[in-house]
């Protein structure tokens, strides 16, 4: 506590009395102490943004005992074949990559919350000793231009707050995206195996049974050779298709974050979901969508981060320090001395113009970009709901017509064949054109309900026409 002694000569220029200065420090308490971490209120944010979509829960693993329970989950998950919905539960709780983006983002809402609080106080003293002379000097200075551009730097880091909640529901979404599609893939391939082993069965058979009719006499060279070309051509398709199985599995590990253990216990149904019968008509659905999409929140979000810093910019750029602080001096022989000092930078080199330049173009550059990522949007919305219903036509026409087709004829042929009015070897041609048509009736049920997942993505705004335009929601 300073007390000015009634012998005390003041400093040219000063006038503090101790009440002044022990306002100012209550003042300065009470501003240090009013912006408290946000990390908990973004996670509920985004809790919530990641309900209001039909997400499921996620989950922040802070502590061990989080931990354990997350790895009890996935244990009782996986001990039964491993659901779509099952999937995208484990991922937003137990995935290890999506932990680590939260962890970012809590340290970037940390950073927010430091961006809008005052730097410390400074202490300083001196002591100087000479032939039977001492003084001391003690000096208490403080920005005086932060404590006033305080509103400004609170109101641009809760600019920044609102940005990283959106973001943060932004990561969680894309984990279950990414799971989800990891899901539809891995089952597809699964099922185009399982498949592709039944036709190698099948042609080797066909194989076997051309060379035994070409030693009775009964088949050409030519009709034998084709056989054991298609029982050839099985094998090398049963290898693909194994080699995507493999693929898309350690895929889909990588997207729930599995170990060893939990992957080699991962199951997956024999089939992918039935198709819907129809698509509802979305036209309202569509710009509801554009109206909510994630990317242009963000992008608007941004914009709002870099109006405030803008606005810091033509303060700082022009005056980039402004210090007040309380002097007391004390001398051998004199009595006690106390006053203010005050220094400013004088800007005699840098007048500030290139910063709010700099300032400007970024919000002008943010400005742009949101507008065209805004025209994106509304077209990549239109791109989607044409690949799902172009996607959803064809894997029901395969489905419910070509394949049946396949079979019919394949039965009719059988029928000919029993009573010698058809060759062998148009029997063997029918069975694979029908295992033809039924590979790809499965791979267009995978990728309906890949651009199902797509359409999703789209209406929440997940995916981003190219990295240019994606920086507008960064």
């Amino acid at each position: 506590m300073l007390r000015q002694q009634p012998s005390a000569r003041v400093a040219p220029g000063a006038a503090a009395p101790a009440a002044s200065a022990r306002l100012l420090a209550a003042a300065l308490a009470l501003l240090a102490g009013c912006a408290t971490p946000a990390i908990d209120d973004n996670v509920a944010a985004a809790h919530a943004e990641v309900g209001a979509r039909g997400g499921p829960d996620f989950a922040w693993l802070t502590t061990d005992d989080a931990r354990a329970r997350s790895r009890g989950d996935v244990a009782s998950a996986l001990k039964q074949p491993l659901s779509e919905d099952a999937a995208v539960r484990i991922a937003l709780s137990h995935d290890a990559a999506l932990q680590a983006l939260l962890f970012e983002r809590a340290a970037a809402s940390a950073g927010a919350t430091q961006s809008a609080r005052l730097p410390d106080p400074v202490f300083a003293f001196e002591r100087l000793a000479g032939t039977g002379q001492l003084e001391l000097t003690r000096a208490l200075s403080l920005s005086l231009l932060d404590v006033l551009l305080l509103p400004a730097r609170v109101r641009q880091a809760d600019a920044t707050q609102r940005r990283l909640r959106l973001q943060l529901a932004v990561d969680v979404l894309r984990a279950a995206d990414a799971a989800r599609v990891a899901w539809v893939d891995a089952v597809a391939a699964e099922q185009s195996a399982r498949y592709a082993g039944q036709v190698r069965d099948a042609a080797e058979a066909g194989g076997e049974l051309a060379r035994r009719l070409e030693a009775a006499g009964n088949f050409s060279a030519l009709q034998r050779a084709r056989e054991e070309a298609f029982a050839a051509d099985a094998i090398a398709g049963l290898a693909q298709a194994r080699r995507a199985q493999r693929d898309t599995r350690e895929a889909l590990v990588r997207a729930l974050g599995l170990d060893a253990d939990e992957a080699a216990a991962l199951t997956l149904p024999e089939h992918l979901p039935e198709l819907p019968a129809t698509l509802p008509s979305d036209l309202a659905a569509q710009q509801s969508a554009l109206d909510q999409r994630l990317d242009l929140r963000l992008a608007r979000a941004r914009l709002d981060e870099l109006a405030c810093a803008q606005g810091l910019a033509r303060v700082t750029g022009t005056v980039n320090g402004l210090d007040i602080g309380a002097e007391r001096r004390d001398q051998t022989g004199l009595p006690r001395e106390h006053g203010l000092t005050l220094s400013v930078p004088l800007p005699l080199f840098d007048a500030g113009d290139a910063a709010r330049a700099g300032a400007n173009a970024r919000y002008d550059a943010a400005l742009a970009r949101t507008s065209a990522l805004a025209v994106a949007a509304a077209s990549q919305l239109r791109a989607a709901d044409g690949d799902r219903r172009d996607a959803h036509a064809l894997a029901l026409e395969l489905r419910d017509r070509l394949v049946p087709l396949q079979a019919t004829i394949l039965g009719e042929n059988l029928l000919r064949y029993n009573g010698m009015l058809a060759s062998t070897f148009e029997l063997l041609a029918d069975a694979r054109e029908q295992a033809r048509t039924v590979q790809q009736a499965i791979a267009a049920q995978r990728d309906f309900w890949r651009a199902e997942a797509a359409w999703q993505a789209a209406t929440i705004g997940l995916s981003h026409i190219d990295n240019d335009i994606a920086e507008a929601a960064r």
